[in-house]
């Protein structure tokens, strides 16, 4: 069975997009392509637990096991040599990404304190948009009792060259919750 948001996409946010902005073609409507989870971890280089903390969290938050990236240069003032584990990251496709999306917007964002929306001015030159977050507890698969540091991570939203007028309108009719301008 396909995830509530695909099905919502598929059946009414397509029409609605062609009719908004003219599109002839179904295949030229926007549509989110990956979303992205990155974690970089700077510790990682004194301590290996906790990268492997932070993936373990990553992957329970996703339901797919992390990558871990790694350092391509040395640098000798943060004492960083090439090759050392400095983050980890997710990238989610289709159904997985779809349900991601739907527990973000629907339980995620209200649990953050004080949240009153987020920024329209976040979007990049090929209608990408991406946002931080500064704790994994927002998450319900994470035991908030059990987190011994705060992990902040960045969420992109990949979409297949849009203009951003058009990336940003698919987000609100999948029900991102945007500041009043």
């Amino acid at each position: 069975m396909a995830p509530r948001l695909q099905e919502k996409y598929h059946t009414e946010i397509i029409a609605e997009l062609r009719n908004k902005f003219g599109i002839r073609n179904a295949m030229a409507v926007p549509r989110l392509k990956k979303i992205v989870i990155n974690m970089g971890i700077g510790e990682a280089i004194h301590d290996i637990k906790i990268l492997e903390s932070a993936a373990a969290d990553l992957a329970a938050i996703t339901g797919q096991k992390p990558i871990v990236n790694r350092s391509r240069v040395a640098i000798s003032n943060f004492k960083l040599r090439k090759g050392m584990p400095v983050g980890c990251k997710v990238t989610l496709h289709r159904a997985r990404m779809y349900e991601f999306l739907d527990r973000f917007i629907n339980v995620c964002l209200p649990r953050i304190r004080d949240f009153n929306g987020v920024s329209r001015k976040s979007f990049d030159r090929f209608g990408n948009y991406s946002l931080g977050i500064t704790e994994q507890a927002i998450f319900p698969e994470i035991d908030s009792g059990r987190i011994t540091r705060a992990q902040g991570m960045d969420i992109t939203f990949v979409f297949n060259r849009k203009p951003k007028e058009q990336t940003m309108e698919l987000l609100s009719l999948l029900g991102m919750p945007f500041r009043k301008a």
